[in-house]
């Protein structure tokens, strides 16, 4: 970047020169190479002046996937005796643009043993899970912490949001108790 281009607003693009250390310490969005600082993203350049810094702030933000770690949330699609599918449409509290799909097996559902699926979720309850792996391009899903689990659950006979009770989860409007692995903050999210 020549002295005439200096200033703050400048399109930059990976790789361009935006200074040397002397002059300027490296913000966010650069790197240093050789003792030249250089924009790491396409964006536009701020110039601290004052506090002799310079950033590049990115004009495309980074797309959001679910990776090995997250903590995932969505909407149960379907139940099988030994595995559950989620529409995954959130990472952390980030909506996302699209759907991702991930299978909850059986043997990550809960740290206690479970002998069928359905005691776990029903379709249309709402999960939080963390993703434990993506072999083969699938999100594997385990719900087994305290924290992960259903978080918002509906009554399997007439539709309505079940509350928690001292026994379970039961419907206000038919009175029918069913049975989930319910996150520790259920109905508070």
């Amino acid at each position: 970047m020549s002295e005439s281009e200096r200033k703050s607003g400048q399109f930059v693009a990976p790789g361009d020169r935006l200074g040397v250390i002397e002059e300027f310490m490296p913000g966010s969005g650069t790197y240093v190479e050789d003792g030249v600082i250089h924009s790491q993203v396409t964006g536009r350049t701020l110039l601290d002046r004052l506090n002799k810094k310079v950033s590049v702030y990115p004009l495309i933000h980074e797309v959001s996937v679910p990776r090995v770690g997250s903590i995932v949330a969505g909407q149960v699609s379907n139940v099988q005796s030994k595995s559950a599918v989620l529409r995954i449409s959130e990472i952390g509290k980030k909506f996302l643009s699209g759907n991702f799909t991930g299978i909850l097996h059986i043997s990550d559902a809960s740290p206690d043993y479970v002998e069928i699926m359905y005691d776990v979720c029903k379709p249309g309850d709402i999960m939080r899970a963390k993703v434990i792996s993506t072999t083969n391009r699938t999100y594997h899903l385990s719900t087994s912490e305290n924290n992960m689990g259903v978080i918002y659950a509906f009554c399997s006979q007439c539709g309505h949001l079940l509350t928690l009770g001292e026994r379970g989860l039961h419907c206000t409007n038919c009175g029918k108790i069913e049975k989930r692995k319910i996150a520790s903050d259920y109905g508070k999210d």
